[in-house]
């Protein structure tokens, strides 16, 4: 069927309020009070979990905005939690290409999200395979700060972990040390290059690589050394304005095809490390007025 001529209850608009009311809360990682009525999401959590504004969410489903962009396409089918062909099917209502194969993905299919909300309060967050974050829980922004002044397509870890001229990339505002910082940085790169191989024609990768070259001596260093790996595990400390000095294990799990990562931080059971950090997680992330840029 035509775009075109398609009815109201299969549009675009409709589509989404038909998905998010049909989304529990939990399943979400959301509270669920007692006084709560709407069955699915409210429309002011969609927008906050797809990172818009509850006005663009309103417009959307009234019809008034019908040509979302492809970055909010892919928040909303994140936020949504929509199969791989609700996705491709969200993508045409809203006038685009789907993403083709062999391009990196940013989808997070039901299953991992089922995943990630029975994590409970474990600071966690989803990167594609081009180190770019897609999405973290509360946890993860209490321990490292918010980055939602970043523009999106900025949230890569690699641009922050090698800074190029003045991008305003900040994923981590706290200050965060680490064991070996140096392999910690050539194991990010060996990561890098495994991805050309494995997605040789995703023209967002190559920008990556070709900007991080040019404009990082560091990475650029690093690249021709032509090493192969990828980036399974570290060890942190976080210096939090809110408690103090934390230390974290980091593991990076990837999630087959895909090659999404998700990075899961830890401290030792039953040690301080682990009371700062279910502190950190429940009074939320700290005030952001005063932190400085760090790479993490």
């Amino acid at each position: 069927m035509d775009i075109m001529t398609m009815t109201p209850e299969a549009g675009l608009g409709a589509m989404i309020r038909t998905w998010r009311e049909r989304l529990p809360p939990s399943a979400a990682g959301l509270p669920v009070g007692r006084a709560r009525r709407a069955v699915g999401l409210r429309r002011e959590e969609l927008a906050d979990l797809a990172g818009v504004s509850v006005d663009y969410v309103v417009r959307l489903e009234q019809g008034r905005a019908t040509t979302p962009s492809a970055p909010v396409v892919a928040s909303l089918s994140r936020a949504l939690q929509l199969s791989t062909a609700e996705r491709d099917h969200l993508y045409r209502l809203a006038q685009l290409a789907p993403p083709v194969d062999g391009a990196i993905s940013g989808h997070i299919t039901p299953g991992v999200h089922r995943v990630l909300t029975r994590l409970g309060d474990v600071a966690v967050a989803v990167f594609a395979a081009d180190w770019q974050l897609i999405w973290r829980n509360r946890s993860w922004a209490a321990l490292f700060g918010d980055p939602s002044s970043v523009p999106p397509h900025l949230r890569n870890f690699a641009r922050e972990r090698f800074p190029v001229s003045a991008d305003p990339v900040r994923l981590g505002l706290w200050p965060v040390t680490e064991v070996d910082r140096d392999a910690t940085d050539a194991a990010v790169v060996s990561d890098l290059r495994r991805a050309t191989g494995r997605f040789p024609h995703d023209a967002r990768l190559a920008e990556l690589i070709r900007v991080l070259r040019a404009g990082n001596q560091r990475f650029a260093e690093l690249w021709v050394s032509g090493t192969v790996a990828a980036h399974r595990e570290d060890h942190k400390t976080i210096e939090h304005p809110s408690v103090g000095l934390i230390t974290v294990d980091c593991d990076v799990l990837t999630d087959g095809d895909s090659e999404l990562k998700i990075v899961i931080m830890t401290a030792v059971p039953g040690s301080s490390d682990e009371t700062k950090l279910q502190l950190a997680a429940i009074t939320g992330p700290p005030d952001t007025t005063t932190s400085s840029h760090t790479h993490r």
